[in-house]
């Protein structure tokens, strides 16, 4: 079994940078795109950013939400295990939970149901 687990996150101010990172263990899913997602309180999840699998050459190897784009960069390491989501010029908008999970797919798709296995989600928060 894939056990995703979140970490990184935390209060920052407008304009502030955080670096979020995504730590697999168990089943090797390295042909698995990992994909990050957000949800605000009284909000529903939605999709941040994607990368596909390393050996995959279907669509783009990364993709990311158009309210994120040149703020936020994606990236992963197979030795670590680990994909990370560099955020900068953060807004209070971004302020939410964000989670990591991995999909059944090699490549990114913005379907939730695609991406079989979770984080718990870690906490950031965009405020003065």
């Amino acid at each position: 079994q894939l056990h995703l687990v979140e970490s990184g996150g935390g209060l920052v101010q407008p304009g502030g940078s955080l670096r979020l990172s995504c730590t697999a263990s168990g089943l090797n899913r390295r042909n698995s795109a990992i994909g990050w997602f957000r949800q605000s309180p009284g909000k529903e999840r939605e999709e941040v950013a994607c990368i596909r699998a390393t050996d995959n050459n279907i669509g783009d190897s990364t993709s990311y939400a158009e309210y994120v784009k040149g703020r936020f960069t994606i990236s992963r390491d197979n030795a670590k295990n680990t994909v990370d989501l560099q955020m900068n010029s953060l807004k209070p908008e971004d302020t939410a939970v964000y989670y990591c999970a991995a999909s059944t797919f090699p490549w990114c798709t913005w379907i939730s149901i695609d991406f079989d296995s979770w984080g718990q989600g870690t906490q950031v928060n965009v405020s003065s």
